[in-house]
């Protein structure tokens, strides 16, 4: 067991830089605490396996979020016997304070520069795959491999989760790829079945609750078994919220939803009541929707949820779509006055 004692100085206040730190000790079995100081400063002391220790000072030392530590002064000891039993963020004034100080300290350290503004919820259009392959002298389905390697995948995810996003949701099949030729698809629905069995175990490691969205009748009795099932094991994790669209057309959601309230013999219903029967029924409307490959277009994607959304087109194809790609992304998102309709 090892114990380390730092002072980090830098872009480190007003940015949830605290939070940062309590996820990645959360998940690195770490105890501790740390708490913002007067000169700008975050300090703190942590507990641990060396290995988690060493892996902290690693990720300090990359500037995690929209974090930039200019210093990193540390002491690291060994510890004989375990001190701390949990993990706090300790601050000397009530909330309000502790955030205007915050902030203040932000200000300084961006000059003219604005706070930066996290999006809750992110949605990725990944498209570009066949015309990845396509300038490779590859097949379309490899491609379709390339885009959907689950380290590659889970990167973005991991990445968005630093900053600060809460739900991530990406559109895997659309109800209109169903034209494309079968073999292709076939091979598609092989990549997306071997990510939704890896992504089981990621999920209940990190606590990661999945939700499908789309249509369930079209599926071969494999996929929906695993869309299920990891649905299922899943639904009581709240911490973060990965959502796949499969066989999914705006449309074609809200359709559904006005057959559901048919159905349901509604008469007259309000904008609350429509949102209870879509895809996407207790989650927030995405903030930032990303579009790769270039088009500028949303091609049906969360056409009712997504009216107020800010768009992104990245040159990009999706294979070559990388974590720095996402924190871009956002930083570009917090440069955006969003007035919905006001001033």
């Amino acid at each position: 067991m090892k114990q380390i004692e730092f002072v980090i100085k830098g872009r480190v206040q007003g940015i949830r830089f605290r939070k940062l730190i309590e996820n990645f000790v959360k998940y690195n079995n770490l105890k501790g605490f740390v708490e913002n100081k007067e000169d700008g400063s975050v300090t703190g002391t942590l507990q641990g396996e060396k290995e988690n220790i060493d892996d902290f000072v690693s990720w300090v030392n990359s500037s995690p979020g929209f974090s930039k530590v200019i210093t990193f002064d540390k002491k690291i000891s060994d510890l004989k016997k375990e001190e701390i039993k949990d993990f706090e963020i300790r601050k000397k004034d009530n909330f309000f304070v502790d955030k205007l100080k915050a902030v203040s300290n932000l200000m300084k350290s961006f000059g003219e520069e604005e706070v930066l503004n996290i999006p809750r919820h992110v949605a990725i259009i990944p498209d570009g795959n066949r015309r990845w392959a396509k300038e490779r002298g590859l097949e379309g389905y490899q491609g379709h491999e390339k885009a959907g390697e689950v380290d590659s995948i889970i990167s973005l995810f991991e990445e968005a989760r630093k900053l600060g996003v809460k739900y991530i949701s990406f559109w895997g099949f659309s109800t209109e790829n169903w034209k494309r030729e079968k073999e292709e698809n076939d091979k598609l629905f092989n990549v997306l079945l071997n990510g939704i069995k890896a992504f089981l175990e990621y999920a209940h490691e990190n606590k990661i609750r999945f939700r499908h969205f789309g249509r369930k009748d079209r599926f071969s009795k494999e996929v929906l078994e695993a869309l299920e099932k990891l649905e299922d094991e899943t639904k009581n994790y709240n911490e973060y919220n990965v959502n796949l669209c499969l066989d999914y057309g705006g449309r074609d959601e809200i359709v559904r939803a006005v057959n559901k309230l048919l159905e349901a013999k509604a008469k007259k219903i309000n904008e609350e009541q429509f949102c209870r029967v879509l895809d996407t029924v207790d989650i927030p409307e995405p903030d930032l929707i990303i579009r790769t490959s270039g088009e500028q277009r949303l091609s049906g994607f969360m056409p009712y949820q997504g009216v107020y959304a800010e768009l992104l087109f990245i040159e990009k194809y999706f294979p070559d779509f990388k974590p720095e790609d996402v924190r871009e992304s956002i930083e570009e998102f917090s440069r955006r006055k969003r007035r919905f309709g006001g001033n």
